[in-house]
């Protein structure tokens, strides 16, 4: 055989090799989107709506079919969502009850079997432990009388930006100091009545922490940046932040160190990926316009260690 056949031989066989690999892996990724659903309800506030933002994608691309199901209130504690579901126990058609367009909790719950139910407090709240309960068991013991076979598991709410102006509640008449204090006693009150519950935590409270602690992938204040000085379309620099921080609207500065901007939306999404399936995110491929690859990449990394790190009650019902 001449060396130009024994190339051409050698190329056809490399070729049907990666044509074999690739058709596994296709069948693969469909024979994970043929499995039955995995039905999300969750019962938040804008916090779970950040955090869930990007988890169709992932979900997608990790060949997971994924239906989600919502009982969102903007800032709503938990003491809020039980309240409604009293109101609605006591009078069906209080109108009260029915503060999530115009349905009850119950009758969003009532919407197929769910197998993944989560639960969370206002940030605002959640580093008091006291303010969880008693909403959170009955909440909890709620969710269970109406759909038995569901894993209720607690979302962990994350710190307000560094730079931010309050933090939450620690105590009655006391807030937290910092970024740092609000996370600590946020995720030691977490921990205490999932302990009590019995139930998993999906700790995104914890990856953000992880990521605006880091030397070099946490957000730096700029303290160059004067906000009663600056002018229309001038912003700080707010390279890593996870938050929405600084932005314009119609002319107007605002100032949002609560919520998440795209990054951070987009590591909660990881978080809840990895937890939710137990398995690793850092090789999918989706990145939101606005965050930089790198960063991306980071977040994947540190949304996935977190997980571990926490270790989890919790297994995914589609696994066997």
């Amino acid at each position: 055989m001449t060396s130009l056949n024994r190339y051409g031989t050698s190329v056809f066989i490399v070729f049907i090799f990666f044509l074999c690999v690739n058709t596994a892996l296709s069948q693969s990724r469909d024979g994970n989107r043929s499995e039955k659903p995995l039905r999300l309800f969750m019962i938040g506030n804008s916090f779970s709506q950040n955090a869930s933002k990007y988890l169709p994608e992932l979900s997608k691309e990790g060949g997971h079919t994924l239906i989600i199901g919502r009982a969102e209130l903007g800032g709503a504690p938990l003491q809020r969502h039980w309240e409604h579901a009293e109101a609605a126990e006591r009078d069906p058609g209080d109108p009260n009850g029915k503060p999530y367009g115009g349905k009850s909790l119950k009758m969003l719950l009532a919407d197929g079997t769910w197998d993944v139910i989560t639960i969370q407090q206002a940030s605002i709240l959640s580093g008091d432990v006291t303010t969880y309960q008693p909403y959170a068991r009955k909440l909890y013991d709620y969710v269970k009388q109406l759909q038995p076979n569901a894993a209720v598991v607690f979302h962990q709410t994350w710190a307000y930006r560094s730079d931010s102006k309050d933090f939450s509640r620690i105590a009655k008449g006391d807030s937290a100091k910092n970024a740092r204090q609000m996370w600590e006693k946020s995720r030691a009150a977490y921990h205490t009545v999932a302990d009590e519950l019995g139930i998993s935590i999906i700790p995104n409270g914890d990856a953000f922490w992880q990521i605006s602690s880091s030397k070099k992938w946490g957000y730096h204040p700029d303290n160059t940046f004067n906000a009663s000085l600056a002018q229309p379309s001038t912003l700080p620099n707010q390279t890593h932040s996870l938050h929405v921080g600084y932005s314009w609207d119609n002319g107007k500065l605002s100032f949002d160190s609560h919520h998440a901007n795209a990054a951070g939306c987009y590591l909660g999404g990881l978080v809840w990926y990895g937890f939710l399936f137990g398995e690793s995110p850092v090789g999918l491929t989706f990145t939101p316009a606005e965050v930089d690859k790198d960063f991306a990449r980071q977040l994947r990394k540190t949304a996935w260690s977190t997980v571990k790190k926490e270790g989890r009650k919790y297994r995914n019902p589609l696994v066997h």
